[in-house]
């Protein structure tokens, strides 16, 4: 039975802070001058293929400058579009959770004390989660809302492998299982076009996470951008874009196979525009989410149609 998420045919992440906080709530995206371990050799260098030189976190704000002094920027930037809300301090660019504990402290506090700031967003690793900062974790969210964010892209080894992604799914797991047990919310990202996989792989994943007690997901297209390890793969022609229509079409049967109570935070990602190399469609970001609710209408699929609870 279709829900009413506030017009939406499926539970998006507006409505869900809407629902929790009971006003608009946005993001504050930041840089806390981390590394990755998938960057720095501990696990390999160059990190994913895909990963920016800012580490996804080309939108966030300056790593020169004091969390505070980010949070103040970019907060005045919301607020000439929104005028009133509340914050989630976004910690997104590279692995938010690779630093001792004594700095990750002191990091996070300063953004979750910032005026207004009602939850607390980490994006890190599977495997950058030790018991100290899952102690941290556990704290925190007993003071604001926490969600961890971590980046599974694919369920599929063999790509993992392919785009150096640096741990197994059963490392992915082992957190899911941490994070659990700390009651600390997760959000799974989603990559769709890595080379070599099919449409039944991309749905794969999307079963999969679908399956895991997983409250949020972020849906990706996979971004070509200069000076990536993906460079080298697409002039091989080793890639092949997804065209628009197809994209599509894959959120769309995606939207409608997860639960109910999944909170839908990305139908599609953000690119630079002066580092996309393609596809350049993924430009047209209003256009797409448009088309994705006018072809959940036509199909008449919303989420959790083909929802079962047996994976």
């Amino acid at each position: 039975m279709q829900k009413d998420w506030g017009g939406k045919r499926y539970h998006s992440l507006n409505y869900f802070l809407r629902e929790k906080f009971g006003e608009k709530v946005f993001k504050i995206s930041l840089d806390a001058g981390f590394s990755c371990p998938n960057r720095d050799g501990t696990i390999s260098r160059g990190g994913c293929v895909f990963c920016s030189e800012r580490g996804s976190g080309d939108f966030a704000g300056n790593r020169n400058f004091s969390i505070t002094r980010q949070f103040e920027d970019i907060k005045a930037m919301m607020n000439k579009k929104w005028k009133e809300g509340k914050y989630i301090a976004y910690f997104q660019a590279y692995t938010n959770t690779y630093a001792p504990v004594d700095e990750l402290r002191k990091k996070y506090e300063e953004a979750v004390n910032q005026e207004g700031v009602v939850a607390l967003a980490i994006a890190t690793r599977p495997d950058c989660l030790p018991y100290e900062v899952l102690d941290l974790l556990e704290e925190l969210s007993h003071k604001v809302y926490v969600w961890v964010e971590l980046g599974l892209q694919t369920i599929n080894d063999k790509s993992a492998r392919l785009i150096n992604r640096g741990y197994t799914l059963s490392t992915f797991e082992e957190a899911l299982e941490k994070l659990h047990s700390r009651n600390i919310d997760v959000v799974v990202h989603t990559i769709f076009g890595l080379p070599y996989e099919t449409k039944e792989d991309m749905l794969s994943t999307v079963n999969y996470a679908a399956h895991k007690h997983i409250k949020g997901i972020k849906f990706h297209l996979l971004h070509l951008m200069e000076n990536t390890p993906l460079v080298k793969m697409y002039e091989k022609g080793l890639l092949d874009f997804l065209e628009q229509e197809e994209y599509i079409d894959l959120i769309c049967t995606s939207i409608a196979m997860l639960p109910q109570d999944m909170v839908v935070h990305r139908l599609t990602g953000d690119a630079p525009r002066e580092l996309l190399i393609g596809p350049m469609w993924s430009l047209k970001k209003w256009e797409i989410l448009n088309a994705i609710d006018r072809k959940l209408i036509e199909k008449d699929l919303y989420q959790g149609l083909y929802f079962s609870t047996k994976s």
